[in-house]
């Protein structure tokens, strides 16, 4: 009965949200989720590829699939640093010739987002037989809604960011560029009220 009002309630594709579970031994296994909101690309979807591969247990084998469901919610809310958003592209062939296909970042945001989330995490995964099996434990939602409120969820924690410090030669640098772009700015003032002087003393 939990399990329909949960599906009930869910509004998107319950047909695609569902696909593949029953292959899944879901027995032993934790049910962590991930709020993409405002986290950054990369950095959590290696945090994914390590949940899905069973990484952060003490029993991880390389030759067997002991990693957790990963659901995702907020695929629409994940950012990405610099200038990735325009110039990240994604290329497929279609087969007939001449037809490479790309779509940037942002199209593909626009298009469907939860498809960059999988395409990261299936990216960091080694390509091997449990490739398949780990892609169906990954459930990735564009909201916050999906349809498995009756399991034993539980909310993963980002780790937090380490940033680092900046190097004395690069410091120095920017302090230079901050330095010669206030010079540029008060001398761009001072040539200003030149003009002005003497455009008044030409009509006086």
């Amino acid at each position: 009965m939990a399990a329909q009002a949960a599906a009930t309630t869910f509004n998107g594709n319950l047909k695609k949200a569902l696909a593949g579970l029953r292959r899944i031994n879901l027995e032993g296994l934790r049910w962590r989720v991930f709020d993409a909101k405002g986290q950054v690309l990369g950095r959590l979807a290696s945090q994914i590829s390590t949940v899905i591969q069973g990484k952060d247990k003490p029993t991880y084998a390389p030759n067997r699939d002991d990693g957790d469901m990963c659901i995702v919610i907020n695929a629409k809310d994940v950012c990405v640093t610099g200038r990735k958003l325009t110039d990240k592209v994604y290329y497929w062939h279609t087969g007939y010739v001449g037809h490479l296909k790309e779509r940037s970042l942002k199209d593909q945001m626009a298009k469907d987002p939860t498809e960059v989330i999988r395409k990261a995490v299936l990216r960091m995964l080694p390509r091997n037989k449990l490739r398949d099996d780990r892609d169906r434990k990954l459930r990735i939602f564009a909201d916050s809604e999906h349809p498995f409120g009756d399991r034993p969820l539980e909310p993963y924690m980002m780790p937090p960011r380490k940033v680092r410090e900046m190097r004395p030669r690069v410091r120095r640098a920017l302090i230079r560029a901050q330095k010669k772009a206030e010079e540029q700015e008060q001398g761009g003032s001072q040539r200003k009220g030149r003009k002005r002087e003497a455009k008044t003393e030409v009509a006086a």
